[in-house]
């Protein structure tokens, strides 16, 4: 088994961009890693489950379900960009270069791909979870006023 140099920014950037994919765990551990396979199929379920809830205007619980598994795909890879880019470069090493010549030496690109990610994975977050109390009150809305007539 050939043991080649993997990279924290190459981790960060990944991660960051291409949030919900998986590809960071695909870079990292290759085709046998089944957190690649889980976070992929959240992310089309989830991406589903928005075209569900835009069909059935919004009613559909199993598309809630899904939209929000997506959503935990999406801020899991942005807090896989925190997680790999704020370990020392040691034990980043010492996990995935065990065998390699080469090291990590971070730098100001992982520093600002930390930062990149905890601004957008705190927005979406909140995002989500605002428009799913909105959701919440609104139909409790309609339901008090179905209870009233």
């Amino acid at each position: 088994m050939k043991n080649t140099f993997k990279s924290k920014l190459v981790v960060c950037l990944l991660s960051l961009f291409l949030p919900g994919t998986g590809l960071h765990w695909l870079y990292l551990k290759g085709k046998s890693s089944p957190w690649f396979y889980l976070q992929l199929f959240a992310l089309v379920f989830g991406i589903w489950g928005w075209f569900e809830l835009a069909h059935t205007e919004k009613a559909s619980l199993l598309g809630w379900f899904a939209v929000a598994l997506g959503e935990t795909s999406l801020l899991t890879s942005w807090l896989g960009t925190l997680v790999y880019g704020l370990r020392l470069d040691d034990r980043f090493d010492a996990q995935f270069n065990a065998t390699s010549s080469r090291k990590n030496q971070s730098g100001w690109l992982v520093i600002l791909c930390i930062i990149a990610a905890l601004l957008i994975g705190a927005f979406i977050l909140m995002s989500g979870l605002a428009i799913a109390f909105e959701q919440y009150f609104v139909s409790q809305v309609e339901a008090a006023k179905e209870i009233s007539q």
